[in-house]
């Protein structure tokens, strides 16, 4: 650790057993994961999840934990301790969260929410790291002293410095059971009897056989706790000569007898004698899963502190200067996996929403002949078939076409070669009949891709074969329908294998050019460093100026289509909802809208995880909806995009104004690129804050009416209301619609008089969105 930070340690690690010792200092014990039991000399601690203890400085302990624990220990020196706090020696802290005060359970979630701050901004270790350290300790001991402290002991004023002191002490609390006399432990510190019983009375304010009762009667007292043992054998196994002076000295102390004290205070039974499956300790590295443990934990966590930093900024915009360009608008294609599946009511209603609210081209499917989407041909003896096996698809078509939505179908190698002559018999005879029912000037607006990973095993020269043979069959029934190719190019290496080089050969017969781009593909999530995470900030607009200039070197002019795409997301879907990434989302496609024709997105979460055989969690795509129609950030985000209208007078890294008829509109970012993990701790995100102050000048003069709309983690993220209002006995339809209904952006309505000049400030958490609609307003 760093010099500055000598007098902490913070470790966290998995322990089977620690044997007995002296604490020195302060510490602090968080149970991550798993079980542990601390003993101390006169008190058993069994501590399971969440669970926080503090252990007193001088105070004897020895650990015991499960196999599958995760623990963290924190530990403040006495030099520190004594430098910042005069009354430290003469003060204890009693703090167990197991038997904390109705009312103070919101310090120890204070305390927990420290100390899930602290690990990431260790492990962090950005240039004000220790900074964020020394804050967090002094916040834990403000909580601790101001609420937890109580009189010390002799023990606790003991001088930790003082080595034959400490020897001495530490001799009697490992062998206390034992025959001990001052004149034994004078000879062991080369010291006479008289000599050490004076000295050891003027430390400790009190006499050594005193002192040496009282720890064999804080050992007794546990074991009366915790064990079913007789008094009598209690009494001999702490070093009393017999029952009867072990009951007079705790009569003396107590005030009732061995007996009535247990009876009133009995724990439940501990075996003292512990065996665990590991032995020792082993330190646990910075791992995802520490993190998401941890996570886990204070996502529960009643959070109350806010006095964390943010970053300032000023944005100053020059409203007259003339409007230059224009908002182009890409296509968008939605996901959702087969025709098949617009039968379903759920699905059509959600195509609907996405058509009225964000614009709609063209319905995604992955397999145009999909015998999903067919029924079975049947045989009949009729002369005019009463039964079609284009039945359902049929359907399916009758609402696209209807609501003005083309089919965007991928055909991969797969699908065709698996059976290929029959492959393409069902193909001729679908084409032909959706020429028949809804004629060529529809048909002829669908797109096919023609798609092979990069991975595959199939050469060069099959490939192209097959995608030579499907472009054929298909121009030759509708050849108004474009037909492109997967290009499945290296952000890494700047290239494409060597098995898809065909497609820089078959300009002539290729229509478009599909490809995909996700942030997460390029991010090793075992590594915790946040540095990897900064790197890939631009990587969506970095790809795809890429691939633009790689067709461009190899003569190809083709229009792209962004098939996948995603941003940040973390992965697992905990953190994928932890991690707001709205502005994210947001930039992302903004930054490609002129260089791309289309964007694709998956209609929901359900499909798209459902899509994989093994049901793991998808991250390469954009699914604008959750389970029970819950809008997602990239829903949100993309409605802020399509809401933007007019000519852009100015934009940035982090904003976009525009001019239009009514006024203007402003959208101000904070994108935030970091590793999902660190969104675990709200304390952490509040660090990459911004507030900033906007000076807009040259505004036309006038009344206006001015629309603030918010979105960020608290103000219509889907994921945060779940976790308010989710329960372990389930979420049905009607808190699902609950649900839904708080999640939408906030509105704030505002009436200004502007001439020429015009500021405020407006505070970002992290990647929030903040849209101004600054409307010009007519009435007098």
């Amino acid at each position: 650790m760093d010099e500055r930070l000598k007098d902490f340690h913070l470790r966290i690690q998995k322990i089977g057993s620690v044997e007995r010792e002296v604490n020195r200092g302060i510490e602090f014990v968080l149970v991550i994961e798993g079980k542990l039991t601390i003993e101390t000399s006169n008190r058993i601690y069994q501590m399971k999840e969440k669970d926080l203890l503090v252990i007193n400085r001088n105070e004897l302990f020895e650990m015991h934990g499960n196999k599958e624990n995760s623990i963290l220990r924190f530990t403040i020196s006495d030099t520190y301790m004594e430098q910042s706090y005069k009354e430290y020696r003469h003060q204890r802290f009693e703090c167990f969260s197991q038997d904390v005060d109705i009312g103070r359970e919101t310090l120890i979630d204070q305390l927990r929410t420290f100390f899930g701050e602290m690990v990431i901004t260790y492990f962090r270790k950005d240039d004000i790291y220790t900074i964020e350290m020394q804050r967090l300790v002094s916040e834990i001991l403000l909580i601790l002293i101001r609420r937890f402290k109580e009189e010390g002991n002799a023990l606790g004023q003991l001088d930790t410095e003082d080595d034959r002191l400490i020897q001495l002490i530490d001799y009697m609390e490992r062998h206390y059971q034992e025959q001990i006399t001052l004149e034994q432990m004078a000879h062991k510190l080369y010291m006479s009897p008289g000599y050490l019983s004076r000295y050891f009375k003027k430390k400790m304010g009190v006499g050594f056989s005193r002192f040496l009762m009282d720890i064999r009667l804080k050992h007794s007292v546990k074991d009366l706790l915790y064990t079913s043992d007789s008094i009598a054998s209690i009494a001999m196994n702490n070093g009393f000569p017999n029952a009867k002076s072990f009951t007079i000295l705790f009569k003396e102390i107590y005030e009732e007898t061995p007996k009535v004290y247990r009876d009133r205070h009995i724990k439940e039974k501990v075996n003292i004698h512990h065996t665990t499956n590991i032995k020792g300790v082993e330190t646990l590295t910075n791992s995802s899963s520490i993190f998401l443990q941890l996570g886990s934990m204070l996502a529960e966590t009643n959070k109350t502190y806010s006095n964390t930093e943010t970053r300032y900024e000023e944005l100053h915009i020059d409203a007259s200067v003339p409007s230059k360009d224009k908002i182009t608008y890409p296509d968008h294609v939605l996901i959702i996996r087969e025709l098949k599946e617009l039968l379903k009511e759920e699905i059509r209603e959600q195509v609907l929403v996405v058509k009225d609210e964000l614009r709609l081209s063209y319905i995604g499917i992955q397999n145009l002949v999909s015998s999903a989407s067919f029924l079975p041909t049947v045989e009949t003896d009729e002369a005019i078939a009463t039964s079609s096996p284009y039945f359902k698809a049929d359907m399916a078509i009758n609402f696209l076409k209807k609501h003005d939505l083309a089919i965007f179908s991928r055909v991969s190698y797969q699908d065709i070669s698996m059976d290929e002559a029959s492959y393409f018999k069902k193909l001729d005879g679908f084409l032909r009949h959706c020429l028949q029912v809804y004629g060529e000037s529809y048909v002829s607006k669908w797109r096919i891709l023609y798609y092979e990973s990069q991975f595959t095993a199939v050469d060069s020269k099959e490939l192209r074969r097959m995608y030579t043979k499907l472009y054929s069959s298909i121009k030759k029934i509708v050849p108004g329908i474009h037909i492109g190719a997967y290009l499945p190019y290296s952000y890494k290496e700047e290239d494409i294998s060597e098995r898809h080089r065909w497609i820089l050969e078959e300009d002539e017969r290729i229509d478009f050019i599909g490809f995909h781009a996700n942030q997460n593909e390029v991010i090793d999530f075992e590594d915790t460093s946040n540095d990897p995470f900064l790197l890939v900030k631009d990587y969506i607009k970095e790809k795809t100026n890429k691939v633009k200039y790689f067709l461009k070197q190899h003569h190809i002019d083709k229009p792209l289509h962004l098939l996948t795409w995603n941003t940040l997301s973390g992965n697992t879907r905990y953190t994928n909802g932890t991690f707001f990434r709205g502005a994210l989302v947001l930039k992302s496609a903004w930054d490609i809208s002129n260089d791309v024709e289309s964007l694709a997105f998956w209609i929901n979460t359900e499909l798209h995880e459902v899509d994989d055989q093994h049901h793991r969690i998808q991250l390469e795509g954009m699914e604008l909806f959750h389970f029970f129609n819950g809008k997602r950030p990239a829903f949100y985000a993309m409605l802020f995009a399509e809401k933007l209208s007019g000519s852009i007078i100015a934009q940035g890294p982090d904003f976009i104004m525009t001019e239009y008829e009514r006024g203007y509109q402003l959208i101000l970012m904070n994108c935030i690129n970091v590793n999902p993990y660190y969104s675990i701790e709200d304390a952490f995100l509040k660090k990459l804050n911004k507030d900033i102050r906007v000076i807009i000048s040259g505004l036309k003069h006038g009344e206006y009416q001015i629309r603030k709309y918010t979105y960020d983690k608290d103000n219509g993220a889907l994921y945060t209301n779940w976790w308010n209002l989710g329960s372990k006995h389930g979420v049905d339809s009607e808190i699902a619609d609950y649900i839904n209904r708080l999640s939408h952006p906030s509105l704030q309505i505002f009436d200004e008089t502007l001439d020429g000049d015009w500021s405020f400030y407006s505070y970002l958490t992290i990647n929030a969105i903040h849209f101004f609609d600054i409307r010009k307003s007519y009435m007098k």
